[in-house]
């Protein structure tokens, strides 16, 4: 049965830093997950009051102003709403009344799209929790690509997502990859290069001059067999952001069907035997601020047993181990 969208009120005080700014301008600051324009839309539509009063559009707030916003269904959010739940099972590290953390398996697609309108995460969370039919995009801030493993965060109210955007756009949330690349890599770096759409193949992003700026720093964790294991964190996380930047500095990562290498017969060989059918990428570890009480917490997912094995005979040396995990740390 297909549920129909939920109206939600946001509710929000005019802080005193935002004394004399226009109402848009104010608004879009303190609820970055509309833009600006959209919220300017919404107060012509009349779905913005301040104080109980209807807002208009070159209004100004002076602080302490009580502002309530009725989001307009789009019609990304529209798709979500009305996306039914799903029983399918999801690993879940982590729940309370603000957050869920997810350890994503590879194969599973987080948002519905073209081609996979369900059998997604999202249509789990909304059999998991109903409530989450009320959030847009049923609280997904990010997002890792269908054959990515690890960590998710999921906000089960809308100032949790609130408050988990703004981490990501201040680049308080650390995001930890382990990554498995071609070819030797001696020492840490960081790749700060812009990544938009591929001039040519669309469906690939790549390094481009009209890019969104994007920067990955990577630590050596260990050398293998004509391979190296990173610790990659991403201070951005743009499409493909790890694949594309590694792929650009000639170290694309082992199994990537999209952004390939050149491995040589052996790893082609060890691939082989290993099964190993993706792009060599786990989100391993996940840090942010709790936006209800504010305490900082992380979580660590343990490698899933495909990449396990791939490591294990490509030589990886147990006293490096990188599969020990502790599940939450405050």
């Amino acid at each position: 049965m297909v549920s129909e969208p939920v109206e939600t009120i946001v509710e929000v005080t005019i802080p005193a830093d935002c004394a004399g700014a226009r109402l848009d301008q104010a608004l879009a600051r303190l609820l970055p997950d509309w833009s600006r324009s959209r919220l300017q839309t919404w107060i012509r539509e009349k779905r913005i009051s301040v104080d109980g009063a209807e807002a208009s559009p070159k209004q100004k707030v002076w602080s302490g102003e009580k502002v309530e916003v009725r989001p307009a269904v789009d019609p990304v959010d529209a798709i979500d709403a009305i996306h039914a739940p799903e029983s399918i099972s999801l690993d879940i590290l982590y729940e309370d009344d603000s957050l869920i953390v997810v350890n994503k398996p590879a194969g599973l697609v987080v948002h519905p799209g073209s081609g996979n309108w369900q059998g997604t995460m999202l249509n789990a969370l909304l059999h998991h929790a109903a409530d989450l039919n009320g959030i847009p995009r049923a609280g997904i801030v990010h997002r890792l690509d269908k054959d990515t493993s690890g960590l998710l965060v999921v906000a089960k109210t809308l100032e949790a997502q609130t408050h988990l955007v703004r981490q990501l756009q201040k680049h308080t949330v650390n995001r930890d990859y382990l990554a498995l690349v071609l070819g030797a890599i001696s020492v840490d770096g960081c790749v700060d290069a812009p990544v938009g759409r591929h001039p040519v193949e669309r469906t690939k992003m790549a390094v481009t001059a009209n890019g969104k700026p994007a920067r990955t720093f990577y630590r050596v964790l260990e050398k293998l067999d004509g391979c190296t294991l990173l610790r990659c964190r991403l201070e951005t996380g743009r499409t493909h952001q790890i694949r594309v930047h590694m792929h650009s500095i000639g170290h694309p990562l082992l199994g990537d069907p999209v952004y390939k290498g050149k491995p040589d017969g052996s790893i082609q060989n060890v691939i082989r035997l290993a099964g190993f059918s993706r792009q060599a990428l786990h989100a391993q570890r996940l840090e942010l601020t709790h936006p209800q009480h504010g305490t900082r917490m992380a979580w660590e997912a343990p490698l899933p047993d495909d990449m396990k094995n791939l490591l294990l005979m490509l030589g990886h040396q147990s006293n490096k181990s990188v599969f020990a995990v502790t599940s939450v740390s405050v």
